[in-house]
């Protein structure tokens, strides 16, 4: 028997419009599994069950890597803020997937909750933690409080650096235009710590790997101006070249503790930064 067939005997009462909108949205499952193909064969003890349309693909880069009802892991693209601005309220990983998420919960449940948990810089691409309930946000901004979240970068910087590894240990502040800049000492700033290592070495490029143990906003792309080796794009501290049009820097590893049980995910080096260094 044909799944369509199976369908028409199931509901008697549906027409073939409607049999055919049902693959076409993908709310057929069989045996667990979403099924587009009326023409496709089901035996006489496969299950057939009518589901929920299937949530709409995110529009644009914005990509999700994990998705259950507590939390939300994406992959951000360069160019796309974290949460809403003053001047930019629409186009926000945050709204983005607010939408996804009422779209796919149907219009019985529209609410569907959604908890900033950190960000990343707008310039800045890659892994983001969202939480799907209060409890779980308050979970993980502890974790990220404590130093205990794993959180690795990787940038393209401008010159070569010479040592193999090593740690930034300074203390920033935010200028009069919010840029954040070294301070002078502890009394004039807050504390900021990134381990780096040398990944490859191009020949006036080297790119590096990022550990944070703080989070401060801009830690990464002040740390390393400060160190005499801006991150390539980055005009707002010091860069003269911008072959990819963005910030070569990409949030590639993280890493935490959900529901008692250690969670890490990870997203590949954009292949611009590759060819770089």
């Amino acid at each position: 028997m044909t799944l369509h067939d199976r369908l028409a005997a199931l509901f008697p009462d549906a027409s073939r419009r409607s049999l055919k909108q049902w693959l076409a949205h993908g709310r057929v499952r069989v045996n667990g599994t979403v099924e587009r193909r009326g023409t496709a064969t089901v035996a006489a003890g496969d299950r057939v069950v009518l589901g929920k349309p299937a949530p709409p693909p995110l529009r644009g880069p914005l990509r999700i890597v994990h998705q259950d009802d507590r939390l939300l892991v994406v992959d951000k693209p360069a160019g796309l803020l974290t949460i809403a601005t003053k001047r930019e309220r629409e186009k926000t990983a945050y709204r983005q997937l607010s939408v996804h998420l009422a779209a796919a919960a149907g219009p019985r449940d529209r609410r569907q909750p959604l908890f900033v948990v950190h960000r990343l810089d707008r310039e800045t691409s890659g892994l983001l933690v969202f939480a799907r309930t209060p409890a779980v946000k308050r979970t993980l901004q502890e974790q990220f409080a404590k130093r205990s979240v794993e959180r690795v970068y990787v940038a393209v910087v401008e010159g070569v650096v010479r040592p193999d590894r090593g740690t930034l240990r300074s203390h920033l502040r935010e200028d009069a235009g919010r840029r954040v800049r070294e301070a002078r000492g502890p009394a004039d700033g807050r504390e900021a710590i990134t381990h780096w290592r040398v990944l490859a070495r191009g020949k006036d490029t080297t790119r590096l790997e990022l550990r944070l143990t703080t989070g401060r906003r801009g830690q990464i792309r002040a740390q390393l101006a400060g160190l005499g080796h801006p991150i390539v794009g980055d005009a707002a501290y010091g860069s003269s070249r911008d072959p990819l049009r963005r910030i070569c820097l990409h949030a590639t590893r993280l890493g935490f503790v959900d529901d008692g049980e250690p969670r890490a995910f990870e997203s590949p080096v954009p292949a611009g930064f590759l060819r770089l260094g």
